[in-house]
């Protein structure tokens, strides 16, 4: 199993303020780009829009934006649009396949590469905006801790950490996991382990991880850090045929075992957001 105790030192300093975490909005996001982060948002969409809930994805990696190649959606309008005044929120939220809608964002725009005050207040309305009109509002934000990333992920009542096992990136989720700890206060973070060799590789993980964050995260008596595992999605083939395909994979292989994955995460997140 991979080795992960020589972590990085600190990485980020703590922010000064930071808004009120929205009940029933999930941040989903990684330490590093390429470990399935914007396949797990959409598929897990579609298994929480399939148990009977009014799910919205919106695409908060904003400037490097994917999740519309991903649902093979052409969209007119993007959260650039509504962010400029040319549309109105409503205009620009289209449905996806999966029975779910989505908010998608422009790609390749610099000016949100950084988070400026108009940005920050923009994307504070869009979520008001959004949050009393569906049961669950996933936020699908960028790799890493950028300062974008990290208010986008500070917006949300709970956070999945979408991690491989891969040495990259359990040291990358680690220094993402830190710095939420200790900038925003977190006292829970859920875990998911994506193309996994075998079963129980993800709780191992975890469980590894847990040790570090005991060891070099400190927290205040009472206030321990925990990291929830909430499963596995196995290495699959039919993963990446989809993706190539540009289709869910809970729609076109539903019964493929990284499919019957996500469906379980699915049910533990909704238990987890809906109580």
């Amino acid at each position: 199993m991979t080795d992960v105790l020589n972590p990085p030192k600190d990485l980020h300093p703590a922010s000064t303020t930071r808004p009120k975490p929205m009940g029933k909005v999930l941040a989903i996001t990684s330490g590093k780009g390429g470990v399935g982060k914007t396949f797990v948002s959409a598929n897990l969409a579609a298994a929480l829009a399939k148990r009977g809930n009014r799910v919205l994805v919106l695409d908060a990696d904003l400037g490097l934006a994917n999740l519309d190649v991903v649902l093979n959606l052409y969209p007119k309008l993007t959260l650039h649009d509504v962010f400029t005044g040319k549309a109105k929120l409503e205009e620009a939220i289209v449905r996806a396949p999966g029975g779910f809608s989505v908010l998608l964002a422009g790609s390749g725009m610099v000016e949100y590469s950084r988070l400026s005050s108009e940005v920050r207040d923009d994307f504070l309305r869009i979520m008001n905006g959004l949050t009393p009109h569906y049961d669950i509002v996933l936020l699908d934000t960028g790799a890493g801790i950028s300062d974008v990333v990290l208010f986008a992920v500070s917006l949300a009542s709970e956070v999945l950490v979408v991690a491989t096992p891969e040495p990259t990136s359990l040291t990358d989720a680690y220094a993402t996991i830190k710095v939420l700890a200790g900038q925003q206060k977190r006292q829970s973070i859920r875990l998911v382990v994506n193309q996994t060799a075998r079963l129980g590789d993800g709780r191992a993980i975890t469980a590894q991880l847990q040790q570090v964050l005991d060891r070099f995260v400190p927290s205040e008596p009472g206030r321990q850090l925990r990291l929830i595992h909430m499963g596995d999605i196995p290495a699959d083939p039919q993963v990446r045929m989809a993706i190539m395909r540009r289709q869910l994979l809970m729609q076109s292989m539903p019964g493929s075992p990284a499919a019957l994955a996500v469906s379980q995460l699915a049910a533990k997140l909704q238990e987890a957001i809906m109580r």
